[in-house]
This record gives structure tokens, sequence and C-alpha cells, in this order.
């Protein structure tokens, strides 16, 4: 590890470090517009420039320097202070004056850092040179005349997310960043850049003019829209979440979240349930609650009770349901509301056992009906950089549009009964194997699957897509036979906790009572409907893909009569007349941790070994269509959400518009 002396104070490196690394570890701040952690290096800004010896007389770019053995750096000296104020006033040249009317306001590195570096005063009185605008779609509002060419949109495009769309053409003054064709950037990841901009060239376009950074009050939470629990910070303003943005969580997400998790949020607002309705000679009405509770109780439905889960449930919702049923005496409670029905016994095969941040050192792996793409970006993400790092990618499914090379062999799981040597000798010469089922294989392939990962030394993965479904699992919300089983059992009362996507003709002779917070599927076939808190409007546990178990806060209150859903619960639980054993949120939380310890502690749950498996277990079934047929709009939220319903029009939906306006 080589020795270099910063500002005289004398600190190793690790080999391979830049000056720029060097001097932050020194605990020195250096200035960069260009540089970015998780991106290549450019060099383009010049910001960074320190003093170097040995080295020639003049600064030097930190970020492109390696850091050698007896380097002498300073980055406080005169040359230096000269030098970045000549490269601001650079920077400031061609930058318009619209800092009031810019939505990077308050945020703005080029802001803070004029303010730090600048000299305070310009010396070019020429004209500022003018861009035209770019169109990059519904979510990037762009004002190219701000852009100072940092390139960081276009690395993060063709390294993060692996789509050649955003670039620059021209030369000097000329140059100019844009989608090449002027159209919309097409991945799920788009938005990232918007947080990458370090000056107001891309803002978001919903979020145009709706607040200043410093009106907002910043909560942290989870992101519900899949299984992954990237973390997020939702900034509010009174009652309305305003916008979601990413939380650095090398674990779990980086510093990225997809385009869904950042947009859905203006669905809180809209299509909300806010009053207690019941279904009077087939239409609903609007009610109380005492009246709501009033009649579920005239049902006496005794042990004959079912709670199905939603998939943006969190678990201590989960468990207050299960407390109130277990103190009906019933153990109808089922999570995986589509109807699958694979075996649950054991957790760690249903887990992602590589973890998120393990899977992108695999050297060889095998996608068995899983759209990764739409069911987990940020673990695309993580894929993508496997491949970078030489693995092999093969899928069994239909196929999808990677952002790696990848082997598609078919539709027909039967596949996985009879590998070609070329593909078996990939996998028993590779050092970490990975394998990954998808919610779309988990019955036809499972244990097939999980046979080959053991007969390869390979870590075994199942990629969820449901937020609530490793904590539902943990808390033992499944049934043997899935949903079927509660339809066999046709109970009186049918709890639909935020269940949206299930098939309610299977419970026809039930009274159907509904406690969520949107106006969708699950409230349009409901008897009786309770309005409940949104994932951004109570504090809750949530246990993703990997088995992580992570915490949010509440960012805002319910709107009308809408009350926290373990409160409904409790409620309920008074007017059936039994008992459930807590009266507070604390007292929940005690009782589910006293019940499941590894609720209790965030991060990854100890789910033990896999369970012996079936060398002769075959893979049978063929795969038509993977369980999300449109990325933008998979859940209550989202599709009340005018951004997703735009997104889902334009991008994955434009091509069939404009030929059917044909």
């Amino acid at each position: 590890m080589p020795k270099v002396t910063v500002d005289g104070q004398e600190i190793e490196v690790p080999d391979g470090a830049t000056v720029l690394q060097a001097c932050e570890l020194a605990g020195k701040e250096i200035p960069r517009f260009c540089y970015h952690e998780r991106l290549s290096i450019a060099g383009n800004c010049r910001m960074c420039l320190v003093e170097v010896k040995p080295g020639p007389p003049k600064p030097q770019a930190s970020c492109a320097l390696p850091a050698t053995e007896g380097q002498e750096i300073r980055t406080d000296s005169e040359m230096v202070k000269t030098a970045r104020e000549g490269v601001m006033e650079f920077l400031l040249i061609n930058h318009p004056l619209d800092c009031p009317i810019c939505d990077q306001g308050g945020e703005c590195d080029l802001q803070d850092q004029s303010m730090m570096y600048g000299r305070g005063a310009s010396r070019y009185d020429e004209n500022k040179r003018a861009v035209t605008e770019k169109y990059m779609g519904p979510l990037i509002k762009t004002v190219m005349t701000r852009c100072i060419h940092c390139t960081r949109c276009v690395r993060f495009s063709e390294e993060i997310a692996g789509v050649d769309e955003i670039g620059a053409i021209g030369r000097g003054e000329d140059m100019q960043i844009t989608t090449y064709l002027e159209q919309a950037a097409e991945h799920e990841l788009s938005a990232n850049v918007i947080d990458l901009c370090p000056v107001g060239a891309l803002t978001s376009r919903p979020y145009a003019f709706e607040a200043r950074p410093w009106e907002l009050k910043k909560t942290l939470s989870i992101d519900v829209s899949d299984a992954v629990g990237a973390n997020i910070r939702l900034d509010s303003r009174g009652r309305e979440v305003m916008r979601a943005l990413p939380r650095i969580n090398d674990a779990v997400n980086e510093e990225w979240i997809s385009d869904k998790a950042r947009y859905q949020v203006d669905g809180l607002m809209r299509r909300r349930l806010d009053k207690v309705w019941i279904r009077k000679r087939g239409k609903l009405e609007q009610a109380s609650w005492d009246e709501a509770f009033s009649k579920i109780a005239s049902a006496k439905p005794g042990k004959s009770i079912a709670a199905v889960a939603g998939d943006m449930l969190d678990c201590e919702t989960m468990f207050a349901a299960k407390a109130l049923l277990k103190a009906c005496g019933s153990k109808l409670i089922e999570g995986r509301q589509t109807g699958m029905d694979y075996d649950v016994s054991n957790l760690a095969a249903v887990n992602f056992n590589s973890t998120l941040a393990g899977i992108e050192h695999a050297d060889a792996v095998l996608i068995v009906g899983s759209h990764i793409r739409w069911e987990a970006p940020l673990v695309n993400v993580r894929l993508r950089k496997a491949v970078k790092r030489g693995a092999k990618v093969f899928v069994v499914g239909p196929e999808w549009d990677t952002t790696y090379p990848a082997t598609f062999l078919g539709n027909d799981l039967g596949v996985l009964n009879e590998l070609s040597s070329d593909m078996s000798d990939v996998f028993a010469k590779a050092e970490r194997p990975a394998v990954i089922v998808g919610g779309g294989a988990l019955k036809g392939a499972h244990g097939k699957a999980m046979a080959l990962a053991k007969g390869w030394g390979a870590d075994f993965n199942v990629l969820h897509f449901s937020a609530a479904r490793m904590g539902g699992l943990m808390l033992g919300f499944a049934q043997k036979g899935g949903m079927a089983d509660l339809a066999k059992a046709k109970p009186k009362v049918l709890l639909a906790l935020g269940a949206d996507e299930m098939d309610f003709s299977s419970f026809k002779d039930s009274l159907k009572v509904y406690i969520g917070h949107h106006g969708d599927k699950g409230a349009h076939a409901a008897d009786i409907i309770l309005p409940a808190a949104s994932y951004a409007e109570k504090d809750g546990t949530y246990v993703n893909t990997e088995g992580r178990v992570q915490f949010a806060e509440k960012a805002v209150f319910a709107p009308g009569d809408a009350r926290e859903d373990w409160t409904i619960l409790r409620a309920l639980a008074d007017a059936l007349g039994v008992k459930v054993g807590f009266d507070s949120f604390a007292e929940l939380q005690s009782a589910m941790i006293a019940e499941v310890p590894a609720l209790g502690e965030e991060g990854l749950a100890d789910y033990g070994a896999l369970p012996d498996v079936d060398a002769n277990a075959k893979a049978e079934g063929t795969m038509e269509a993977y369980p999300i047929k449109d990325f933008y709009l998979t859940n209550p939220i989202a599709r009340a959400s005018a951004v997703m319903q735009r997104c889902s029009e334009e991008l994955l939906h434009g091509d069939e518009l404009q030929e059917a306006a044909e």
C-alpha cells in the first residue's frame, strides 16, 4: 500500500486508489462534477485539480491520477485555488442565470461549489450560448442550456442501466447531450440520471415547480413496488408525499431506485379510499365504522373467517390479522394471492440466498422463469456487473430484452431435465455459480432447479416480486394448498388486506371485507370497504427477497377516515368479541417479535440450510408469459398514478397506439 502526503499529513492508501480518493481518506473535500464513485472516470470537468509533487509544475486532475508512493499532494495551495477559480469561471461562461426558477435550486452542486470555490465575479461579457431542449420522455425534464457536459448521464445509461440511449453529439461549443433520436429513455432506471446531474439540466418532469427542498419533511422509508426493498426517502409537505428519492445502501440498492419506486407516489393522493362503504342492494353506500363492524359481527363467522394479504403489506398488519384469526379459531391465512402454492416448509428454499450484493460475484447464472428487468430492475443491475466480470447467463422462459449477453433456452421448463453438455461444463467449472428461480416457475421447476444448484455447488435463489412475500412467509401467512385451500373452506367472512390481484369469484358466498387504501380491484369486489393507510402513512417492518428485515417510518397521515391497518383489525376484534393481546403499536410489535424474533433486528434473517433435495426431481410445464404484464402498473398505487399510466401508454404501448391512430 503506497504512502502519500496530503497537505502535510502522511497516510496509507489502497493499491489502485486515485489521488482524489487519497485526499478524501485524509479528510479533504475535493470539488468535482464529472467524477462519481459508481461510474467510470471521465476527467471532463477539471474541477478536482490539485498540486502533486513530483510531477509537472501545474495542477492536475486528481480523479484520473493514480496515487503512488511518495507523492506530496497539496489541495490548499495558491496554485490550486487559482486553478479551481478559473475552471469555475469557464463553467459559468455559458450557464444561464435561472437559479430562481430552476428545480435544482437548493440541491445544486454547481451552486454549492461556485460559492465555495468561485471567484465571485466573471471577466467574460460575451453572449451565452443556448441549446435546444431534448425530449427524454415523461419522467425527465431537460433544460440543456444548463448542461456542463459532465457525461454522468451518458455513463450511467451505458454502464449501469446497460441501455445505450443517451450520448453526446458535436464537438467543443457545439457538443450536446441527447437521446440521439430525441425519443424517450425507455428503461426502468432512467430517472436516476436526475440524481446524478450536478446542475439543473436534467430534472424531474412530474415534480417541476412543485416545491423547494427546504419546504419538505424528509422521512426514511422502504420501497414496496417490488421485493428488493430499496431504501428510499419520502419528502412530504403537509399531508402529501411530494417525491421519493433513493438512499444509499450498498447491500440493497446501492444508490439507485426504479422509475416506479420514484414516481408512483403521486398515486398516493388519487383514487383513495377515505370513507367506510357498505354494499346495499348491489350498490356501495357510505356508512359508519360502527355499522360496518356490526355487519361483520352479524355474519357470526366464528372459525369461518379467512384473511388474504396483499403484495405491499407490512409485517405488523399481517401479524395483527393472524392474531385476530387465531383468536377466532381460524388458520385460514394466505399471502400468495394470485394462487401460487409452492412448498414453504423451509424458508431457505424460497429465499435469495446469494444476497443481492453477492449475486454480482457469480460467474455462471441460470435464470428460470423470471423477467428480471421488470420483476427486480436493481437485481438486473447486479447481474450486469457479474456479466462485465465475465459471468455467463442462461435463461429459461420467454425471451425479453436483456441488458447483457444471455442465452435463452426456450419456454419449456423441461429443458432443465436434459441440459446440454456445454452448459453443464460451464456450471461445473464455475467457482461461484448461481441459480435464480422466478415466481412464474416456482410450481414447475422449483425442485429441479434446487437439485441442479446442489449438484453444481451453486447458490440457490428465489426472486420474489412482492414486498410482503418474505415477511408473510416468516409469519406463516401461507396454506399448504395456497388460495385453493381458502376457496374450498368457503369462509363466511373474507378479509382482503390490500389484496387487489386475487380472484374474488371463488368467494361468491363470503362476506368480502376489503381493508385497503385504493379503490382498485379489491374495493370493486368488496361488500364492505374499510379505508386503511398506505405504506407512506404508517410505521412498518418489511422483509425483502433476500430475507433482509428493514423498517419504514410514517411520512404523512392517512386521508379522511382512513386508519392504520392494525387499528382497524384491533377494533374488529372487539366487534367479534375476541382478544388479540395488544392495544398499541408497541405492544403489537413486541408480540410479533416474541413470535418471530428475526423480525426484531434489522439485517439478514437466518433461515438455516437448504432442505434435502430429490436428485430425481423433474421440471415440467411451459411458460408462455411472465406474471408481470406491465412493469408500470403492478400495484394499486401505481395504477392510480397519472405518471405511471402515462409511462405505460408511452413507453410500453406507444407503438401500438401509433399504429391504431394510423
